[in-house]
Parts: C-alpha cells; sequence; structure tokens
C-alpha cells in the first residue's frame, strides 16, 4: 500500500496533512473524492452488469447443450482435434545411413545438424535449402 494510501486511510495521519489547508480546499478535495467515489461505483455496476451478462450467456449455452444431449467432454474433443501449426524445413540434410533429416532454421540446432556443420566446416546459411 501506498503512503498517500496509507494516510487517507487514517484519520490521524489525514488530519496532519490537513491542517495546512482551508476550508474551501478541504471542500474541493471532498468533492473531487465524491466524483470520484461515484465513477468507481458505475465501473462497479457496469462491471457486474457485464458479468451477469456473461454468466446469462453460459447459463443459455449449458442449457442447449443440455437439451441437445452433450456435455463438455464433447467440445473438449474437438478442441483437442485442431492441428497445431508445422513450421515449414527450411534446410535438410543426408546421413550417413541415406536417411533426410530436415530443419526449420528456428531453435537450438538439431544434433545431427550441428555435426554435419562441424565436420564440413560449414555455417547455417550454406546448409542445403529444402525449398
Amino acid at each position: 500500500m501506498s503512503e498517500f494510501a496509507k494516510t487517507l486511510l487514517r484519520k490521524n495521519s489525514l488530519r496532519k496533512q490537513c491542517q495546512e489547508l482551508s476550508v474551501a480546499d478541504i471542500e474541493k478535495v471532498l468533492t473531487d473524492l465524491t466524483d470520484i467515489l461515484e465513477e468507481r461505483k458505475e465501473d462497479e455496476a457496469r462491471r457486474i452488469a457485464e458479468e451477469s451478462k456473461r454468466i446469462e450467456k453460459i447459463e443459455q449455452i449449458r442449457q442447449a447443450m443440455k437439451e441437445a444431449g452433450l456435455d463438455i467432454e464433447d467440445l473438449a474433443d474437438l478442441a483437442d482435434a485442431t492441428p497445431k501449426k508445422k513450421v515449414k524445413a527450411k534446410y535438410f540434410i543426408l546421413d550417413d545411413q541415406g536417411q533426410r533429416h530436415e530443419w526449420s532454421g528456428r531453435g537450438r540446432t538439431p544434433v545431427v545438424f550441428a555435426e554435419y556443420m562441424q565436420a564440413r566446416g560449414i555455417t547455417k546459411d550454406q546448409l542445403p535449402s529444402a525449398e
């Protein structure tokens, strides 16, 4: 909690800080604080209304699913079925057994590529292009 907040929340600390203020200044502070309080109340009411609309929509969907004979696991199966985007290979090499290895060029260099480059004294940019 900030020192300012501590001062505001402690009556004696607040009284001490207000000693140098005139009555008009204190009234202005009260007016400003009242305005801030009203704004906060409106924001809170708006947030609660939005949350209740959200909950209502969820209940409507839940009821429609129940009527259709579906449950959440049915949707979870669909969510898992979406394929992840695969990055295309940028480089390829053939190992000693003739097996093709591909690499997108992203992330950590695979061991087979690191060994291949070290044995031939080449850099990543000199690898054969898979495109």
